[in-house]
């Protein structure tokens, strides 16, 4: 039977209250809306296009989109793109300054050189009473650039090494807490010559710089950084050096890594996982659902379990990711766009998404939530093994790749000399170099003065 308008803005409201989401002061929201949405829909009629990367998590949300539709009276229409090949496809509506879509997902990291067809919400936030402190403060972060936020992080992930609980206890070893443990573990698996590699890295040096995803755990946690104030490079420091030469080391000095690592990129890793070739994985927490799916993993669930990333010289700082959705610069529809973007941000939304398993009779497994709300919320970690929780302590001490236009030239200076240390060449002189040549590229940007 169909919900009447009334009974589902009712029904809408009562979550959103409970989640203590309510009208600023100063501006007056319709009593019978949630989520600041404009009374009356004054843009019935109205089809939002929204640009996305292919997932579970986004699929759920179009399939609740009538809800939407019966809220404002906006249709929806979704592109879903492969990740491998959206970066391209973002990049060509940007220098076309094609209005096709007028919501487009994309990689933090890409933000910053197409911040300029980006709208910023900041005015459209404060109208709306709507805070960026709902979500924790790496992936706000990550959807703003100089000052101004771009969107909402919609998918954002955190770090987590997941690990083969049967191996771990063939062994009589505890889960690692730290890069020495998973030394540890990887050299007894090497001396009981079992058939499983030890740990599945990514060094290889592909368009999405997936070889720094775990290099700036070691980075940070060593005191060091990847910029100055100024945007000059210091990765190349004492402490840079000695932390990028223990983790290129992992493969070259220690070898506890798949030797396969040095072509992996992420997903080759979490395949070799799934697949049962490599007994731990520092990864996304959003591959956890995959790693114990029959259709994509050999491994059941009591074979999988998960912990916090490991410590380096006793420290652990995680490196967040996040794919936010933004308002293209050139829609004609961008305040019918952000009526779908306080939809579809929600936190009770997000919620039902991450806990409810069936959607229009689609079956969907998704863990990813964003608020800070959901990924302390009970219900949510029941649901899903409280990998949530996890993630949570994970984010507590973490940031992101920096913020600036010119990050995906110098980080592609950077993992193209840790996949040549990877390969056996000096660590020191590669990323000493590549400081040099990364600063050359930032003072003629007018960075590094």
């Amino acid at each position: 039977m169909k919900t009447s308008l009334s009974s589902l803005a009712r029904r809408f409201l009562t979550a959103a209250l409970a989640f203590g989401f309510a009208a600023s002061p100063t501006h007056t929201v319709a009593a019978d809306l949630p989520y600041a949405l404009k009374a009356g829909q004054p843009y019935a009629g109205t089809t939002i296009k929204i640009l996305s990367v292919v997932t579970p998590q986004f699929d759920g949300l179009r399939l609740r989109d009538p809800e939407f539709t019966e809220l404002t009276g906006i249709k929806t229409q979704w592109t879903f793109i492969p990740f491998a090949s959206l970066q391209e496809k973002v990049a060509a509506v940007g220098v076309a300054a094609d209005g096709s879509y007028d919501v487009v997902n994309y990689l933090d990291s890409w933000g910053p050189p197409n911040a300029h067809w980006l709208v910023p919400i900041d005015e459209r936030l404060e109208a709306d009473g709507i805070s960026m402190d709902r979500y924790p403060p790496a992936f706000a972060q990550s959807a703003s650039f100089e000052g101004r936020t771009l969107g909402f992080p919609l998918r954002a992930h955190a770090q987590l090494l997941f690990y083969r609980t049967d191996v771990l206890k063939a062994l009589a070893m505890a889960p690692p807490k730290s890069w020495d443990d998973v030394i540890a573990i990887g050299q007894a698996i090497r001396a009981k010559n079992v058939d499983i590699e030890p740990i599945a890295l990514y060094y290889h040096n592909d368009g999405n710089r997936q070889a720094l995803f775990i290099w700036l755990n070691f980075l940070w946690a060593a005191g060091a950084d990847v910029f100055d104030a100024n945007h000059c490079p210091i990765w190349a420091s004492e402490a840079g050096l000695k932390a990028s030469e223990d983790y290129v080391g992992l493969h070259t000095v220690q070898k506890v890594t798949n030797p396969a690592s040095l072509s992996f990129v992420e997903q080759d890793a979490r395949q070799s996982f799934n697949q049962g070739k490599s007994a731990m994985i520092p990864v996304w927490w959003w591959a956890y659902s995959s790693m114990t799916n029959p259709k994509s993993s050999v491994l059941n669930k009591s074979q999988v379990a998960f912990t916090g990333m490991p410590t380096y010289q006793g420290k652990a700082v995680t490196y967040a990711i996040s794919m936010p959705f933004s308002i293209s610069k050139y829609s004609n529809n961008q305040d019918a766009a952000w009526e779908f973007m306080k939809w579809l941000s929600n936190p009770q939304l997000e919620k039902r998404n991450a806990t409810e398993r069936e959607v229009g009779g689609k079956k969907i497994v998704n863990n990813v939530v964003t608020h800070i709300a959901n990924l302390q919320d009970e219900d949510v970690n029941k649901a899903n093994d409280r990998i949530q929780q996890a993630a949570w302590d994970s984010l507590k001490e973490s940031s992101i790749m920096p913020q600036i236009a010119q990050w995906p030239e110098v980080a592609d200076i950077i993992a193209g000399a840790i996949a040549k240390a990877a390969g056996g060449g000096n660590t020191r002189a590669l990323m000493s170099a590549a400081a040099k040549r990364a600063t050359k590229v930032l003072r003629r940007a007018g960075h590094c003065r």
